[in-house]
């Protein structure tokens, strides 16, 4: 794949967060001043995001899934055109923070009727990313470490982990996921629905 149909796949799958998120609004019947109060992010921004004009961050990404009762990961599932079984590495939807450089890749065929999901994180060196509440209250995470050093802060709960360590924890609060080494951090997510 070719960088500029890698840049466009990744505009296209930007459009379809953005208008899975109106969506999403618009199931629950809510105002844009009803989510800015649920998520503490403007009006003006939240539909600068639905109308795929402004990219959004892990952070706000991460508080809209908050106030919608969803995975990051399964918006972004929701977010592919077809539902196939099998998907290749080349077709795996990635996404990146502007603001971190953080890279989230779905590596799980993307599926409605299933409670897991398994999610690739690579984390630029020194870079941070927060989250101030679960998406989904009792989301339960195995986080795998492939490559680096991460400090991750649960619920007030600060872990050092290092290539080939396994953390298992069930989200309730705010985390928040620092790359602490000289270079990148690289980790799987395996992610269970309650």
């Amino acid at each position: 794949m070719t960088s500029s149909a890698i840049a466009a796949r990744g505009e296209a799958i930007e459009s379809r967060i953005a208008q899975r998120l109106a969506q999403l609004r618009g199931e629950r019947g809510w105002s844009l001043e009803a989510v800015a109060e649920r998520t503490g992010i403007s009006r003006a921004t939240l539909s600068r995001l639905e109308r795929a004009e402004l990219s959004p961050t892990a952070a706000m990404l991460g508080k809209l899934c908050a106030a919608y009762g969803w995975t990051l990961s399964r918006l972004m599932t929701e977010a592919e055109t077809r539902p196939p079984r099998v998907v290749r590495a080349a077709e795996q939807t990635t996404w990146k923070d502007p603001e971190s450089g953080y890279r989230r890749r779905v590596v799980s065929p993307p599926s409605s009727g299933l409670r897991g999901e398994l999610v690739e994180v690579q984390m630029p060196a020194g870079a941070s990313v927060a989250f101030d509440a679960a998406p989904v209250a009792g989301l339960e995470h195995h986080l795998w470490m492939l490559d680096g050093l991460l400090t991750l802060e649960v619920d007030g709960s600060v872990f050092h982990l290092r290539a080939g360590d396994c953390l298992r924890y069930v989200l309730s609060g705010s985390t928040r996921f620092h790359c602490t080494g000289k270079r990148d951090a690289r980790y799987l997510v395996a992610i269970v629905h309650p």
